[in-house]
């Protein structure tokens, strides 16, 4: 079985009530009646030089891909991305890529806020439920390794 990009689900755990009043609103849910599909970031533009960094694959494989653009791909310059989780792997590899080189490479980081969407579906679709989405903001970090002009 192939493994799709799809949003990935999960339930949204159930929370007790903040306010003991026993009237609903529109705006109310019930988060166990409702599925969240996170759905993917917005894409930024994809350079061939750019590496978006996640937790799904090796971390030396992400490593190792960054130098070969960097050693044999013939780039002066790369862009690691990291989004959420990814931001401290991001770090990670751009300082390995630093000390690898003895020195020669230098970094250059931004930091941002990307916004999120994500989807809640009602559970049982015989209900009258509507559909809903959310936004949620998530901290995202642009990391340029490159190699100084020599003067």
């Amino acid at each position: 079985m192939t493994e799709s990009r799809n949003p990935v689900m999960a339930v949204i755990p159930q929370v007790a009530p903040a306010h003991t009043d026993t009237t609903s609103s529109a705006t109310e849910m019930d988060p166990v009646e409702y599925t969240l599909r996170k759905r993917l970031p917005r894409k930024l533009p994809k350079r061939r030089n750019d590496v978006y960094v996640n937790m799904k694959t090796d971390f030396r494989a992400q490593l190792a891909r960054c130098q070969k653009l960097l050693e044999g791909g013939g780039h002066r310059e790369i862009c690691v991305h990291g989004l959420g989780l990814a931001i401290n792997r991001a770090i990670n590899i751009a300082l390995q890529l630093q000390a690898s080189s003895q020195g020669a490479l230098q970094l250059a980081a931004n930091t941002s806020t990307v916004e999120l969407v994500d989807d809640l579906e009602p559970e049982d679709p015989d209900e009258a439920r509507e559909p809903m989405t959310r936004t949620r903001n998530n901290s995202a970090i642009h990391i340029k390794v490159f190699y100084p002009d020599i003067q």
